[in-house]
């Protein structure tokens, strides 16, 4: 067995934000301990508002090799790109 804690990223949302940021990564035995770690450690500065952890062992991801295979079927669907659409002057910027 393997005495090493699990790895969590860490994710912080700044004071004027509204999106979570990755800033790095930490080790610690469970997700509250992981939590307080990554306050000490990633909001000296009284920087965030709110923080988010994940063991880095639940994270699944593509690969940029992956990169075509998986978003060019996307690029067959214009009605989805904004461009698409004519939006008349009078309704001004949205």
């Amino acid at each position: 067995m393997s005495s090493e804690w699990p790895l969590w990223e860490v994710f912080i949302r700044g004071q004027h934000g509204l999106n979570h940021r990755h800033v790095g990564s930490l080790h610690a035995p469970d997700a509250e301990m992981a939590v307080n770690n990554a306050r000490d450690v990633y909001t000296r500065r009284n920087e965030g508002v709110s923080i988010w952890v994940v063991r880095s062992s639940d994270i699944t991801a593509s690969a940029p090799s992956d990169k075509g295979p998986l978003f060019d079927p996307s690029n067959s669907k214009v009605y989805r790109h904004p461009t698409f659409f004519d939006v008349p002057d009078e309704v001004g910027h949205m």
